[in-house]
């Protein structure tokens, strides 16, 4: 076997769990990279290269030339085995792939479900080079500090469903963000969740549709979890945030995949059994929307008027200034007096 050949397979995800399975082994003592390549069958410069992967992830290695290589922390590294450990599921997230890059997570797990991927496999990166949100906007990814995941779902439903799950998704993100964090995350119609006014996470669905029902929806979700104010380019620092920055520690991102799975999970059976309801009085206890004074950008141009509930179908109802409530199903939402979370510009969507 040639050492191009050695160094492709060091990089395959089995020989990566077995690397990070002898660190876990060794608890905390020094590995050589002669005893790594020995029982990995891989080259040194194999062995080198797999672990300056695993920086990259996360994983903080500490070197000696005498010694080798220990894992001194893998927390704020993502973690396959990890958030799979976490998981309390028995779809979301069982079907696992963790990345250390791609263009779009959407893109990717998009593939998977046209090649027939079960219902909730999940696609993780830890850096996208191409995100997107909401409209086609950019969403920014940097490696290592973010969830950026999308998942596949296959509802039995209309396309007039698509909506309510994507409120339903928002719920769930946003407990599973109050849970693992303690941040007060809250809703904002129908798809971001705000802390302090600030965006923190953007909701994706996006749905392939035959003969007027949903083939499949792929769930993109993506949220700064450990970015810090340099990480951001200079036009969004004032108007995102991150977990890290409200509650002023970092958060295990593979526990927090996890939670949000688990929650996904348990409120997509009620959903699935019960209805829109349970969900919509759920959407509703977390909102940050309603009661405020809002803008909406659609084709029609703006309306003004007050955030009055969320309709059967998952529209926001609003009141105008007229008194008259009528429904909005689309379009950009900017919340008064506070105009951080506006949504005109091509920030993370």
């Amino acid at each position: 076997m040639t050492d191009a050949k050695k160094t492709a397979d060091a990089l395959e995800p089995k020989s990566r769990d077995r690397l990070l399975d002898m660190f876990e082994a060794a608890e905390g003592q020094y590995l050589s990279g002669e005893e790594i390549s020995r029982r990995l069958g891989v080259s040194r410069t194999a062995v080198w290269k797999q672990i300056r992967r695993l920086k990259e992830a996360g994983y903080v290695f500490d070197a000696s030339p005498k010694l080798g290589y220990r894992l001194a922390d893998s927390d704020s590294a993502l973690d396959a085995r990890r958030i799979q450990a976490a998981l309390t599921t028995s779809r979301f997230g069982r079907e696992l792939t963790v990345l250390s890059k791609t263009d779009s997570t959407q893109t990717e797990a998009e593939k998977k479900a046209r090649e027939g991927a079960m219902e909730g496999t999940l696609v993780v990166a830890e850096e996208q080079t191409s995100g997107r949100g909401r409209q086609g906007r950019p969403w920014h990814s940097p490696p290592g500090l973010g969830v950026w995941m999308s998942a596949v779902l296959r509802p039995e439903g209309p396309l007039t469903a698509v909506p309510q799950l994507t409120l339903l998704t928002a719920v769930a993100v946003c407990r599973a963000i109050r849970a693992v964090s303690g941040v007060e995350a809250g809703i904002k119609w129908p798809n971001d969740l705000l802390a302090d006014g600030r965006k923190l996470c953007g909701i994706l669905l996006e749905a392939v549709v035959e003969d007027g029902r949903v083939r499949h929806c792929i769930m993109g979700i993506g949220i700064d979890a450990n970015l810090g104010e340099s990480d951001y380019p200079e036009d969004l620092r004032s108007k995102v945030t991150s977990l890290r920055r409200e509650s002023g520690v970092e958060v295990d991102r593979s526990a927090l995949i996890a939670a949000v799975m688990n929650e996904f999970e348990m409120l997509y059976e009620l959903y699935n059994e019960r209805g829109f309801e349970p969900i919509r009085l759920l959407w509703e206890s977390l909102s940050v929307t309603l009661g405020r004074e809002i803008a909406v950008r659609d084709l029609k141009g703006e309306r003004r008027g007050v955030a009055h509930g969320l309709g059967e179908q998952g529209e926001l109802m609003m009141r105008t200034e007229q008194g008259e409530i009528i429904p909005v199903y689309s379009g950009d939402v900017e919340l008064y007096p506070n105009t951080r979370a506006a949504d005109g510009s091509p920030d993370n969507e």
